[in-house]
């Protein structure tokens, strides 16, 4: 059974996958996430932001941006996947009621 891009891996596939070498990074499930989002990016210099991303956002949020940017034709997809996650916080927040933030669900 193929386990799609988008759904989340059991720790068990992520560590069959894993790369030293190549996944230096890699130690828990959301720096993995935070790591291919950087890569489809592009913004492989920024990728602790993606990690902090992965680790604070709902899952929701960040697949949204993810896919707008994927269907844009965007010079800079960091710029634009960063402007897209603002906006849907902000949204997610209009309809939570106003609170400050979005809630983490660790």
């Amino acid at each position: 059974m193929a386990v799609k891009k988008n759904e989340p891996q059991s720790i068990g596939n992520i560590l069959k996958n894993f790369d030293p070498l190549k996944d230096k990074f890699v130690s828990r499930e959301f720096q993995k996430y935070g790591y291919d989002l950087a890569l489809e990016l592009g913004d492989l210099d920024h990728k602790s932001l993606y990690f902090r991303l992965a680790k604070n956002y709902p899952r929701t949020v960040l697949e949204k941006a993810r896919s707008f940017v994927k269907d844009a034709n965007a010079r800079s997809k960091a710029k634009l996947f960063m402007w897209k996650v603002g906006q849907i916080s902000k949204i997610e927040r209009e309809r939570a009621g106003g609170r400050a933030r979005i809630k983490k669900f660790r």
